[in-house]
């Protein structure tokens, strides 16, 4: 499998904000969203046996496989090789392929309102959603997908503007109060400053 990393920190965002996790973050991704905050390209091969060696290095529980988009590499043994080692592993995905069914949590991130239909999600479960609100595009667009996914998740696009990001922010938290099904989520490993 091609890794871009595999670090420690805490779940900046969604349902686990806050909690330590091991984050292995695999390369490629299959969208190309204009606002992605990750560069995913580069990374090394890597066999499963010795991604779990280092996941095992750390005490944290949780382990997130995010990317890129980590469902065009992601395997069944690796995720029964991270069970082994008793992780927990939660998988943040665009949807736009199936995954393996021992995952624990699946975090869905639509992107189809901002890519088109090669951004259509697939997955049949999830366990939270969370839509990238740039004050523009309805997140309502998604809630037909979300009628079975109990967490919804309403995260303010990061442009890079100041200005921007700060109106987005209002815009996000205007619609969350109308709409009070969805919950707010902050980049708070941005907000911090932490990796």
């Amino acid at each position: 499998m091609k890794i871009n990393e595999i670090f420690y920190s805490l779940q900046g965002e969604g349902y686990h904000s806050g909690t330590p996790a091991v984050f292995v973050r695999m390369s490629g991704c299959n969208l190309s969203c204009a606002f992605c905050d990750t560069r995913h390209e580069a990374g090394v091969e890597m066999t499963e046996e010795a991604i779990a060696e280092e996941v095992a290095q750390y005490p944290a529980h949780l382990v997130v496989i995010t990317g890129g988009e980590p469902s065009l590499q992601l395997t069944s043994s690796l995720v029964d090789k991270l069970h082994a080692i008793g992780k927990y592993v939660a998988v943040e995905t665009n949807g736009t392929h199936t995954l393996p069914d021992e995952v624990d949590w699946i975090t869905l991130s639509p992107k189809e309102t901002y890519v088109g239909p090669q951004g259509k999600p697939m997955l049949e479960r999830a366990d939270e959603l969370k839509f990238v609100y740039d004050g523009i595009h309805d997140p309502g667009q998604v809630m037909p997908m979300a009628t079975d996914i109990p967490h919804l998740f309403l995260q303010p696009c990061d442009t890079g503007d100041p200005e921007r990001n700060a109106a987005i922010v209002r815009a996000t938290v205007e619609y969350t109060k109308r709409n009070p099904r969805w919950r707010l989520s902050l980049q708070i490993h941005k907000i911090l400053n932490i990796r």
